[in-house]
């Protein structure tokens, strides 16, 4: 037992204490009592509290599991917080101003107090079950999805039928009198989580994005306090999902519902584990009161049709539709990991336009976009639309590969079962860290790189480890966990625990996630650093010149436990087995690189002095003549020594050239170098030119003077246009032109003619690349097989053809590969979506895809009531998707 927590009855005395000075702040009414008749408590919070059931509100549930008293705490601090606190606090005054917090800081007061007295982790109400057991688990009582289970006895029992219990009855009875309610916390413990709601159908809800972004910024706001990060996790398939909660009933009732878990035990150590978690979680409610406006009817209508126009290296532009005439403008979002905040550190736009584009991003990088409207009067604003995620293009010189372990090459090893750990690998976990049944474990993954060309040079690595649970993190700021890369030569079974623990480490990635840094539904990525990355390149280097193709990478956690502790234990996703999620939950190992430079040194085919009266051959010179005129320099390069266009990316280009006299003036002259198109070489046609782009710097008679060996170095821009010239099969046009910043006459510079050895040049400097996408799949076609939706077509015939790639999503047409949830990835020309539930509307996009590499366009199609109808048949308008909360929500 704690005595440091409140008991039930100073929870009352405290509220009714409150009421009785703050009676325009607060009201306290009993919603029903418990089988040992407590009343079950509610206290409505708002600015003016007679007008409170007229705003939109939040609903704060608490311990209604017994066991779990960081409910009932938090809703005492939290409502001690707020009469000290809300004249002075804006955010706060703002929120109950707006808002009502209705709050039941104990559901279950009767396993409350048995808990507290008797059994500290009893779990369940105290229904007399009539033989011999007693208790209900409340959070099974519900009628979202209820199953029966006979077995009394159980922790989880759900009761004879939903609702059968006064303390579900009474908090049910409150949400139908009151439809103002828009969003509910439902508060728990254990594991420092956010679990946003779900429908049991295993599809994204229009909703999702909602969820995730309220569950994310009260992370922020968590962070703040303690650096703290709680994980983001909705169920996912082939879990058993859980049924018959309250935060699904919630839901169910158009309610955007989160159950938070907070802390890593049942009853921690009230003065620094549970006074940490209370001060942490304040100002998330805070936020959370105040965003329940934005889901209210005061709110403006949510963005439409957001979705990509078009991606490019280093922008994206992005549409979307809203209704004319309404008085509102959209904030635009961007963030470069998954569940991240909306908030002022990722606001990138705010305009009144129904389009936008970002620019100055990063190539070959995922980014995620959000958008809400936003009422410019009152400033009420919009629900999300359905997030967007995309990948930039790579730059031009760049390739990317992304690597899955096969299912023999990811698992665990435990010390406790040696003699079984081969079978751990591809079979649903890794379970990483220490605990009294398996002992220490280590997680390892190994990567085929086979793929990767031997003359690859990295530009960017990232591993990325789904977590799938860290329940059994039990304590609070105890160890990390971290990765190693290990030596394939020193291992030569990866299935021996003893080998595994003791192989040669080369390098560590550069930094370990603490245990109060561990969370669970959201990717933790490790970035290689520069010095990691180099090791990397140089140990694939070795393993290539020996034939070899593999990457080891070892996971550690915590290997001891202090005392009285059982478990400190993260569980992370493979993607394979019964419980295992899937490809797109598979670790992975990203790379993005270029290859090795082919050298080539053009002399030109042409060379001409072209002077306002005459045209000199096989000269190169350019200044002023007598009457101060410019006379122009001209030079061509063939480009047919280049290699193909189609597969030839330029990555550095650069004019050398050699003066052979000087100037001798006190004039400031000086020389640029433009790259042109020339129909005729005359000095008409040479004045009247189409310029493309100056080609480095200008230079001085001066510096000619003090170097005679120049060189111009190429941007970007003309880069690009050698190679649209090279497609174009026609040749380089280079002008050399005088400027002065006076009158100037009779002063030319000489540069080395054709056959020199000091005669200019032109050095490109090319990769092999392919530089367009492939042609896009035909023949999309979805059948309905055994309620499994099966996605046919056609793949192009091409030699460069590697793989198609299928991607679903449920509210616009994918036109990126990573718009949505990645179903498959290869050669063959079929792949069923096992988890696409055949009654919900969503759209599938085909994408054919080269070793770059290179995405084609889509070919998509809507799917909707058993009928497949092609993209090319729609209209402009795309079909709304109306959720239906009582349909389609079978068996998982």
């Amino acid at each position: 037992m704690k005595i440091q927590y409140a008991s039930y009855q100073e929870t009352l005395s405290f509220l009714q204490q409150a009421m009785s000075e703050h009676p325009h702040l607060i009201r306290l009414q009993s919603i029903g009592d418990t089988w040992e008749k407590r009343p079950i408590m509610l206290a409505t919070v708002s600015l003016d509290v007679a007008y409170a059931d007229q705003k939109p509100a939040l609903l704060y549930t608490g311990t209604i599991h017994a066991r779990e008293w960081i409910g009932n705490e938090l809703a005492i601090k939290f409502v001690k917080y707020i009469i000290e606190n809300y004249r002075f606090n804006p955010k706060l005054m703002n929120a109950l101003t707006r808002n009502t917090l209705y709050i039941v800081p104990c559901l279950n007061p009767d396993g409350f107090e048995y808990s507290r007295n008797h059994f500290s982790f009893w779990r369940k109400n105290r229904r007399d079950n009539g033989d011999g057991t007693f208790g209900v688990d409340l959070n099974r009582n519900f009628d979202s999805n209820f199953r029966k289970n006979p077995d009394t006895n159980s922790n989880t029992y759900p009761g004879p039928a939903p609702f059968s219990e006064p303390e579900t009855q009474a908090i049910k009875a409150f949400v139908e009198l009151h439809p103002n309610i828009t969003v509910s916390l439902d508060y728990h413990s254990q594991g420092n989580v956010f679990f946003p709601a779900h429908k049991f159908n295993h599809e994204v809800e229009i909703e999702g994005t909602d969820l995730n972004v309220l569950c994310a910024n009260m992370n922020a706001e968590i962070k703040k306090v303690t650096g703290r990060q709680y994980g983001i996790h909705r169920g996912k398939p082939p879990a058993n999902l859980i049924r018959g909660s309250g935060r699904e009933y919630y839901y169910a009732k158009g309610i955007l519902a989160v159950v938070v878990e907070v802390g890593t035990q049942n009853i921690p150590d009230y003065m620094q584990n549970m006074a940490q978690s209370v001060a942490e979680n304040i100002p998330a409610l805070i936020y959370a009161l105040g965003e329940a406006i934005n889901y209210s009817s005061l709110a403006p209508k949510r963005v439409e049709g957001f979705t990509i126009s078009s991606i490019a290296m280093h922008s994206v532009s992005l549409e979307w539709r809203y209704q004319a005439n309404v008085d509102v403008y959209f904030e635009i979002y961007r963030s470069e990991r998954n569940k991240n905040t909306c908030n002022e550190q990722t606001l990138v736009a705010i305009t009144k336009s129904t389009f936008f584009t970002d620019v100055q991003l990063k190539s070959g990088q995922h980014y995620f976009y959000n958008i809400r409207a936003v009422d410019k009067v009152t400033k009420i604003k919009s629900p999300f639309s359905p997030e967007i995620r995309l990948k930039t293009q790579l730059a031009n010189d760049e390739f990317s590969l992304t690597v899955f372990a096969s299912k023999t090459d990811v698992g665990y090893l435990g010390e406790n079962y040696t003699a079984k750990n081969k079978e751990h690998f591809g079979y649903n976990s890794m379970f990483i860290g220490v605990n009294i049944k398996r002992g220490i474990c280590y997680g390892l993954v190994r990567f085929d790189l086979t793929q990767l060309p031997s003359n690859a040079a990295l530009r960017s690595a990232s591993f990325s480890l789904y977590p799938m649970n860290r329940v059994g993190a039990k304590v609070e700021k105890y160890g990390h966990w971290s990765i190693d890369i290990i030596d394939n030569d020193a291992l030569d079974d990866i299935y021996d625990y003893q080998k595994v623990k003791n192989a040669k480490s080369l390098f560590s990635l550069g930094y370990t996630i603490e245990s109060d840094k561990m969370t669970q539904g959201i990717w933790s990525k490790w970035r290689f650093n520069g010095v990691e990355r180099a090791g990397l390149q140089a140990y694939l280097n070795r393993q290539k010149q020996s034939g070899k193709s593999w990457l080891i990478l070892r996971l550690k956690g915590p290997t001891t436990l202090p005392l009285g502790s059982d478990s400190q234990m993260m569980q992370f996703d493979i993607g394979y087995g019964p419980f295992g999620s899937g490809l797109h939950y598979r670790p992975s190992l990203e790379l993005i690189y270029t290859k090795s430079e082919q050298m080539l040194t053009l002399v030109p085919e042409v060379l001409h002095t072209i002077y306002p009266e005459h045209v000199v051959a096989n000269k190169l010179a350019s200044g002023f003549d007598e009457q101060g005129l410019i006379v122009y320099g001209q030079m061509a390069f063939s480009s047919q020594s280049l290699p193909a266009p189609d597969t030839t990316v330029i990555t550095q280009a650069y004019l050398q050239l050699n003066n052979s006299n000087k100037l001798t003036t006190n004039k400031d002259i000086r020389f640029t170098i433009e790259l042109v198109e020339l129909n005729d070489v005359n000095y008409v046609s040479v004045k009247q030119r189409e310029k493309i782009e100056y080609i480095g710097y200008e230079i001085s008679h001066e510096q000619l003077a003090d170097k005679n060996s120049q060189h111009f170095i190429f941007d970007s821009y003309s880069r690009q246009a050698l190679e649209r010239l090279h497609s174009e099969n026609k040749p380089f046009y280079f002008i050399i032109r005088a400027t002065a910043a006076s009158k100037a006459n009779n002063l030319l510079i000489d540069w080395y003619p054709a056959g020199h050895a000091l005669q200019a040049k032109l050095v490109i400097h090319t990769i092999s690349r392919r530089k367009y996408p492939l042609a896009t799949p035909t023949d999309f076609t979805l059948t309905n097989e055994a309620k499994q939706l099966k996605l046919s077509w056609k793949n192009p015939e091409h030699a460069d053809f590697v793989g198609t790639f299928v991607v679903r999503n449920r509210f616009h047409p994918p036109k990126s590969p990573f718009d949505g949830v990645k179903l498959y990835a290869g050669k063959d020309e079929y792949t069923y979506d096992r988890f696409g539930h055949e009654h919900i509307a969503k759209y599938y996009s085909v994408f054919s895809y080269d070793d770059v590499p290179n995405y084609s366009a889509p070919t998509s199609l809507y799917y909707s009531n058993n009928q497949v109808i092609s993209m090319d048949e729609l209209n402009d308008d795309l079909p709304t998707e109306i959720e239906d909360e009582d349909m389609f929500l079978g068996d998982d």
